[in-house]
């Protein structure tokens, strides 16, 4: 059942430490103006794995007016998709799949001749032109970018064969490994604090979201926390899940995955993030949105500072720079401040 509510004024719990910092008060300014559309999520920044700013804005029920709690989980959408890039790159590792080979030798049941030359590579890079298993590709393999789900659930289906576990279990293994306890595929039927999605079906209404699974687990429908994905970042971009050849191909703008992105223009990808050099700056990191959630987690090498806001109200999904509004403009003042580093 749908339920259309009015926007109202949200609780607030904010966390500082020590004195307030430029940053806190120009994100505070920015959360706390006055608007129709206000943030209703959570905020988490830290820098070599110490909190520096943490803020909880709003509902995980809207409509009980159940205020959120560090520990709720959201949808993550496409940020899910490095964790796939890590789990298949784990195989890699252990020399269980080649990159470069077509994918016909692992999923021997695909019938289109494409399975013969889309290889892993062109997968992960989002370079091969399928949309559909039953049809030809949109173009010739490897030689445009166009951004695609389904290219990472025939990932999922590879390292399911290669590993003999299913994709849930693989994803299950790794996030207990790296400690992150509210993470989960949405098949582990683990998950308790899982907040509602909201999307703005009109201009000052917004409905509880039905359909916030539809996208394909390995590519946009993980489930987590701002505190697991905090985590991750602090393993993952220092090192700790892959070998160290491994993760710098990982981290490697590839030849060819330049997206026109529709937040940011021109956006280079490596394998399941994108990599932003501008202004000297190097952004490690992904944008994600699934029905009812918007969210953003980024890592800046340099200083080993991780920014994540998670939302579960999508406004204005006709636009979505307007739909990712506050994370584009957290991501601005933490950008500005990068430059004081360069």
């Amino acid at each position: 059942m749908k339920y259309i509510l009015l926007l109202i004024f949200f609780n607030t719990t904010i966390v500082t430490f020590g004195q307030q910092s430029k940053i806190e008060k120009k994100i505070d300014r920015l959360i706390s103006a006055k608007t129709t559309k206000p943030f209703n999520g959570i905020i988490l920044i830290s820098q070599k794995g110490r909190t520096k700013y943490s803020k909880i804005y709003g509902y995980y029920d809207i409509d009980k007016k159940e205020p959120l709690k560090p520990n709720d989980q959201f949808v993550i959408g496409s940020i899910s998709k490095q964790f796939t890039a890590v789990l298949v790159l784990r195989e890699f590792d252990k020399g269980n799949i080649d990159l470069f080979s077509p994918i016909h030798k692992y999923l021997p049941e695909l019938t289109q001749s494409w399975a013969d030359t889309v290889t892993i590579h062109h997968l992960l890079t989002h370079m091969h032109g399928i949309t559909q298993l039953d049809k030809p590709t949109t173009f010739k393999i490897g030689t445009q970018y166009s951004y695609s789900q389904i290219g990472y659930n025939l990932l999922a289906k590879i390292i399911e064969r290669t590993s003999g576990k299913s994709f849930s279990e693989l994803s299950k293994n790794l996030f207990e490994e790296c400690g992150m306890k509210n993470t989960f595929h949405p098949d582990i039927k683990e998950y308790n604090n899982l907040v509602k999605g909201y999307t703005e079906i009109e201009k000052g209404k917004i409905e509880f979201e039905t359909e916030t699974f539809q996208n394909y687990v390995a590519a946009g429908s993980f489930i987590s926390t701002a505190e697991d994905l905090n985590i991750w970042n602090n393993l993952f971009y220092n090192g700790k899940l892959l070998k160290n050849k491994t993760m710098k191909m990982l981290e490697t703008k590839q030849k060819g995955a330049v997206r026109n992105h529709p937040i940011f223009g021109n956006t280079e990808y490596g394998y399941g993030i994108t990599i932003d050099t501008k202004d000297n700056i190097l952004q490690l990191g992904q944008t994600g949105f699934a029905p009812g959630f918007v969210s953003m987690s980024y890592y800046f090498p340099k200083t080993k500072t991780s920014i994540i806001v998670l939302e579960n109200i999508a406004y204005d999904t006709d636009d979505l720079k307007r739909t990712f509004i506050y994370h584009t403009e957290i991501l601005k003042i933490i950008r500005e401040e990068q430059k004081n580093y360069r």
